[in-house]
């Protein structure tokens, strides 16, 4: 169902807007459809555009000042005079392919203004569309006479806060959103930078002491929550934001490509949207759907090939140091050359071998996954250590120990489908030479979706990870692996901006910091509660979570770092707290052999929702979420809190009225504890319905998963 209405409200600023555009410094004003929220739009006395945004009458965005600078052309940030401004009202739901819930409400009401620049003819076009939960604006450039193309210098848009507020926050950094979220006021952020970047190890390209990433939540002294990010990034730069300490105003900050320029754009076009989400409650945060309205409908006519997926995979082996990606150690003598596989001694720790390939296939088909991913089969992975090359992989050539039509024939005769894997090593160049090859080669043997990694230094070189030539490539990825009825699953790529409604083959991203720093320095325990308010705001996460081992050592920790930074029932929980359509059962068959009760819940609970409720949630401390699978009547509730144990109390009042369920309570024992004794988990089974109260103690570092079954359903 899809429905267009102009509203009463909307009429009448559109005429108070009319009535008043005589008037050079003419406000114009669109409100929410709720009018909680109210968008004002100005031209300052030397036509500057600016713009602030106000809750219930108190302002959350001040006066910020809006343009775009350029080496090319004149600098469009003033000397502006009106032309119009248009506004109307919009409301629509639509249906996701997958997702948090099955229907999305789209509604909002827009101004549309549109300036010129009477010294040189030029127009500019701004955009706003105000939501119950929040705003987003871009700029438009129109085709016109004197405007054709513009090298972008820099992007002016602000954002100027209205106190010093506390700020969930990861480095700006043109190459790696993989740091660890800190937690502090904005005046403290240079403080805490250069620890930041000395504790990570993460930083590739780091921008300055006062630049931060996007998606970026703060928490103001009043309550409200606030989230800065955007949307539709397409055809252009990827935006930090730096902070002005004195004013506390954020100004976009976009990531330069090879040449040194932030971009290039042709008129007719459009930027990104640049949002912001208001909330009176950290939950809304997580229920808002503004990233995903403010981009494109699906462009994929058939969808019925995409579908969302658990699976099994041989990376973290690789990952906990228990094997290599790479067939043979003779690399360091031919590192300026090619590995000759026909004289080289295979190391004997090559996880993705045939044996391994099936041991894995077995479990996996045994417990009902149906997707494995195995990473290291293809040549390529010594010639790359040590090197910045631009020809590495070929995507289509395997290891010597690896007999790829026998692992495919095992995998169908157990059920098992493939995910193909390809390592760019951040060479774009040759991944798209050789990429109508490779998907051809997925779809000749079965595969139908692919994880992408893109680590290392880019090439062409000089580009950054986050640049326009690169955002185009993963774009150009996704589209062309549409083509051929394949998902991507792209790691170290730009931080999702809800692409995803546009092109659903685009299932997860990585693009922040995951579960295999497990296995390295570690993750905190407040890391995994602040990426939902955070990196997952633009889309899905692989974060890759099940981990049994919770005791995992090898030379890859730094000394005296932590083990697994959660309890074995916070791990449960996050297939519920860490949306994605894709969860992987990350830890190895043995682990999971050991706990096979608790491994239960990883293969009942869902991964595509009907309905998603916020239930407890405060960012950095604690998050509760119950979700219901599309298409059945069983629910999921996962909880996890950060260092600290609490109680977590709520009601299952949103269950059916008048139906008994049975709830299987997987929570943390009484003794457990992440630092100490993370094992320690009990199960226990009751009988709800919608009248029952649960009250769980969750241990530091904890978390408990539930699932919900109508008696009926039951066997």
């Amino acid at each position: 169902m899809k429905t267009v209405r102009l509203s009463l409200r909307t009429l009448l600023i559109g005429v108070i807007g009319f009535l008043t555009y005589t008037n050079l410094f003419a406000s114009n004003v669109v409100v929410s459809p709720n009018g909680n929220l109210a968008l004002e739009f100005n031209l300052s006395s030397d036509g500057m555009p600016i713009y602030n945004l106000s809750f219930k009458g108190s302002e959350v965005v001040k006066t910020s000042k809006l343009g775009l600078r350029f080496t090319n052309v004149d600098d469009m940030t003033s000397g502006f005079t009106f032309v119009k401004a248009d506004t109307s009202s919009f409301d629509e739901t639509w249906t996701p392919v997958w997702g948090e819930e099955s229907e999305i409400r789209n509604h909002y009401n827009s101004l549309f203004v549109t300036l010129k620049q009477p010294a040189n003819e030029h127009i500019m076009q701004i955009e706003f569309r105000v939501f119950d939960d929040g705003m987003g604006f871009r700029y438009v450039f129109p085709e016109q006479p004197k405007l054709d193309y513009m090298y972008i210098k820099e992007e002016c848009s602000e954002f100027a806060m209205t106190g010093d507020h506390i700020a969930y926050w990861i480095p700006g950094d043109y190459d790696t959103q993989e740091y660890e979220y800190t937690v502090c006021l904005l005046s403290k952020i240079r403080e805490k930078y250069e620890a930041v970047l000395e504790l990570d190890n993460a930083s590739t390209t780091p921008i300055s002491p006062t630049c931060v990433q996007t998606a970026l939540t703060m928490k103001t002294s009043e309550g409200l929550y606030l989230n800065i990010h955007e949307a539709a990034l397409i055809d252009y730069s990827c935006m930090h934001l730096t902070l002005d300490e004195k004013t506390l105003t954020f100004t976009s900050t976009l990531t330069p490509d090879g040449t040194g320029m932030m971009g290039y754009i042709q008129a007719p076009c459009v930027t990104p949207w640049r949002t912001v989400i208001v909330s009176e409650n950290a939950a809304g945060i997580l229920a808002s759907r503004i990233t995903l309205n403010l981009n494109e409908p699906c462009k994929i006519e058939d969808t019925s090939w995409i579908k969302p997926f658990k699976y099994m995979g041989i990376w973290w082996e690789m990952i906990s140091g228990k094997g290599t990606w790479a067939y043979t150690n003779d690399y360091p003598s031919v590192k300026l050359g090619y590995t000759d596989y026909n004289k080289c001694t295979p190391n004997g720790t090559h996880s993705a071998n045939t044996a391994n390939a099936k041991r894995y296939i077995d479990f996996a088909s045994e417990h009902g996954f149906h997707h494995l991913l195995i990473e290291g089969w293809n040549i390529g992975w010594e010639d790359w250590v040590g090197d910045w090359k631009e020809d590495v992989f070929d995507f289509v050539t395997p290891y010597p120990d690896f007999d790829l039509e026998e692992v495919l024939a095992y995998a169908k005769a157990h059920d098992v489908e493939l995910i193909m894997h390809h390592e760019t090593s951040g060479s774009t160049r040759n991944y798209e030479r050789r990429l109508d090859t490779a998907y051809q080669f997925m779809v000749d043997h079965g595969y139908h979706s692919v994880k992408s990694g893109y680590v290392g230094p880019m090439i062409p070189r000089g580009f950054h990870h986050y640049d326009q030539w690169c955002n185009n490539h993963y774009l150009y990825c996704v589209t062309k692996a549409a083509d051929y009825k394949i998902c991507v699953n792209a790691h170290e790529a730009t931080r999702p901006t809800g692409i995803c409604r546009t092109y659903p083959n685009l299932v997860g991203n990585e693009s922040a910091r995951g579960t295999e720093y497990e296995a390295f320095q570690g993750n905190s325990p407040h890391h995994t509660l602040t990426l939902p308010f955070t990196r997952l705001i633009g889309g899905p996460m692989d974060y890759t979570p099940g981990i049994f081992d919770l005791y995992i050592q090898n030379e890859n920790r730094k000394p005296g770092s932590p083990r697994v930074s959660t309890t074995l029932t916070k791990q449960l929980a996050l297939y519920v707290t860490m949306y994605s359509p894709i969860q992987m059962a990350a830890d190895l068959p043995e682990n999971y052999a050991k706990h096979l009760d608790a491994f239960q819940f990883i293969k009942d609970v869902a991964v595509d929702w009907q309905k998603s409720l916020y239930l407890e949630a405060e960012p950095a401390e604690y998050l509760t979420i119950a979700r219901k699978e599309k298409g059945g009547e069983r629910w999921f509730i996962g909880g996890i809190t950060a260092e600290n144990a609490r109680h977590s109390r709520f009601a299952l009042d949103f269950l059916d009225k008048g139906v008994k369920y049975e709830a299987t309570i997987y929570r943390d024992g009484d003794k457990a504890d992440y630092e100490t004794n993370p094992l320690d988990y009990k199960i226990e089974k009751k009988i709800v319905t919608s009248k029952s109260k649960l009250d769980i103690a969750l241990a530091r570092s904890g978390g408990f998963a539930i699932s919900i079954v109508p008696i009926a359903d039951k066997k």
